[in-house]
This record gives C-alpha cells, structure tokens and sequence, in this order.
C-alpha cells in the first residue's frame, strides 16, 4: 500500500495577525521594528509566531529593512592562499568579533572568474573591507555606483578610501636595518605575490611599500635592491617551504633572509631544518607579521609585529559607522608597530671581535 504523506502549510504573517489579532503591519513591525508597536503587543505576537512554528523568510526581511544584513571581506587571492595565510585568519577573527555585536554575517567574497570586479558586483552585502586596496583601481568605481560602503586593509592611505595600516615602510626599514647591523651583507628578499587588486593600479602597493622600506635601509650601507636575491611567494606554509628548498639550491653564499610574510619564513625554516641546516648559524632569516606561530618556531622568529585582529576589528568598526551614516573620526587609520628581536637573526659581528 503506497504511503501519503501531507505536505504541512508553512504559517505566514497572515496567519499570526489572525490567531493574535493584529494587523499583518504590526506583525511585521514585531520582526522588523519592534520600536513601533508597543511591548505588549510585540511579546503577543512572537508568542503567537512561535506556537504556530513561523521562522520569517531571512530575504523577505531584509527586503523589507533594505539591508542585506551582511559584511563582505574581498578576499585579494584564491581561497586557499588567503585562508592559509594565519595574519589573514587573524585579521577575519577581528572583523568577525564586530560583525556578532551587530547582529550581522561576513560573507567571505573571493574573485569570481579570476575578477574581482565581477565579485563585487554580485555580492548580496551591505558593505565591504579589503585588503591591499588602491584608491585608483575600478573595482572603486564598482563600490561607488552601488553606493556601497568600504574600507581597505593595508592598502592606500587616502583621502577617498577608509583605511587601516601600519606604516609598512618604516616597518620595513627596521627590520632591514636590523639585518644590516647584525653583519649580514648576501640577502634574500622573499616578497609577497601578486594579488589581484595590483592589476593597473599606479598607487603603490603594500609590497612595494615593503619594498621602499628595505631599499632605504641597504642604501645606508652602499647596497641596492639590484645587490639582493630577490624572489616572490604566496604567503603559506608549503609554498615557504618550497621557496626554502629553493634558496638552498642557489649557487649564492646567502646568509640571511628577509621575508615579508612570517609563515613562509617558517615555511623556510622548517625545510632548512630538514636539510640538517643550523639556523640561525648556517642561515638567518626574519620575518613580518608576528603570528602566533612565530614565537613557536625554533628559533623563535625575529619579525614586524602589526596586530591583525586589531586591524579586522577596527576596520569592520569603521565600516559600520559608514553603514548607520555616522561620521568618522578620522579616514586613515594608522596603529602602531613593533620590531620584535628574537633569535633567528645570527649575529655576524661578533665573529669577527
């Protein structure tokens, strides 16, 4: 014998301003804008709503409120480079602190069809934070068409875009500089990839600014970028370790690398470390982020701390102050940094005492 099975009508707003007897205009301004009907009569019809089972449609409210009730974080590269990146897990922990005191979801938006611009187009959010962002690249014109809301994470300080860096040259230079001082003279750059959003932008970007740090602190000592090795990695584990195994077999006398990504330079360490190099004796290295894992590593890592959390905190705060059209303090925020001196950096001056 087949079996039948009644399909239950899911209750709607008709049906709780019947049971409750209201009107279906109170019964919405009960889910959407309690403020306008009064205690008594919105506690009497969420009761109604929850003895008849009514969830509300998420995307008939935020029709109704005009708000997605949702944060995009633009993710510059594919999925499995940002989120294996633990300075970007950080900087997502910070946004997302902010977006549950505001009763919102972070849409994590990454390039679709290797366009950003697309991405942004067709993201059902209310605003947006980036990282790496400049003030002249299209995806700008795209934000401000759809009047949306943005703010940048180490990207362009500017006038015209919100944003929330270190001061990445300065940085840079001090950890150079401290490179230098130690006697180490046959260098290694390990720079950051190429995200999407440097595509025909002129401002410059963070690696570039990275960049500028460490070519003033060389000049101080009568070398140039064109004295250094220079290469590029995605900013993860294996891809660090890759560039490690890499620097080994070079036909160059490096002593010590400068990376601008903290997990690829554990990425290096841990791969010299199983080509029985002793570090730092054999081979110094720092880095830039000062990620957890950072003070873990043996040796402890010599690095730039700039705290990521605090970065995703204070961007998502700034971005909901733009959403509820509250003026900002100030467009660019800029915090403070610290160089932390571990023990990956040997020092080359005291052989020679």
């Amino acid at each position: 014998m087949a079996e039948h099975t009644t399909k239950v009508k899911r209750p709607t707003i008709k049906d709780i301003a019947r049971e409750s007897g209201y009107s279906k205009t109170a019964v919405s301004f009960a889910f959407n804008d309690p403020s306008r009907i009064s205690k008594k009569a919105c506690e009497q019809i969420l009761s109604t709503a929850e003895k008849l089972g009514y969830i509300p449609d998420p995307m008939a409210r935020n029709f109704s409120l005009r708000r997605h009730l949702s944060i995009g974080f633009l993710l510059p590269q594919e999925i499995q480079y940002s989120l294996n990146n633990p300075y970007t897990q950080q900087v997502l922990l910070g946004i997302g602190s902010v977006c549950e005191k505001f009763g919102y979801t972070l849409t994590l938006i990454p390039p679709l069809n290797e366009s950003v611009t697309e991405a942004v187009r067709n993201a059902a959010v209310d605003g947006l934070i980036t990282m790496g962002m400049q003030v002249d690249m299209d995806i700008v014109s795209v934000m401000q068409t759809r009047h949306l809301s943005y703010v940048t994470i180490d990207g362009t300080a500017d006038k015209q875009m919100p944003s929330v860096n270190i001061n990445d040259e300065e940085a840079s230079y001090e950890i150079m500089k401290t490179v230098l001082q130690a006697g180490h003279r046959q260098l290694c750059i390990i720079g950051l990839g190429k995200d999407v959003f440097a595509e025909n932008a002129t401002s410059p970007s963070l690696p570039s600014r990275r960049l500028a740090g460490y070519r003033r602190a060389l000049e101080e000592v009568n070398l140039s970028l064109d004295d250094v090795t220079m290469l590029v990695c995605e900013p993860t584990l294996e891809e660090g370790k890759k560039k490690g195994n890499e620097i080994l077999a070079l036909d160059k006398n490096i002593t010590c690398v400068v990376a601008m990504s903290d997990i690829v330079a554990i990425g290096c360490i841990l791969s010299w470390s199983e080509a029985g190099k002793k570090i730092p004796q054999d081979i110094s290295i720092a880095g830039f982020d000062n990620i957890d894992e950072a003070s873990f590593i043996t040796p402890k890592l010599t690095t730039i701390d700039q705290p990521a959390h605090e970065k995703g905190r204070l961007a998502a705060q700034a971005l909901f102050q733009m959403i509820n059209k509250a003026p900002l303090e100030s467009v660019h925020i800029e915090i403070p940094y610290t160089l932390i001196k571990r023990d990956s950096v040997f020092d080359l001056t005291s052989q020679q005492l």
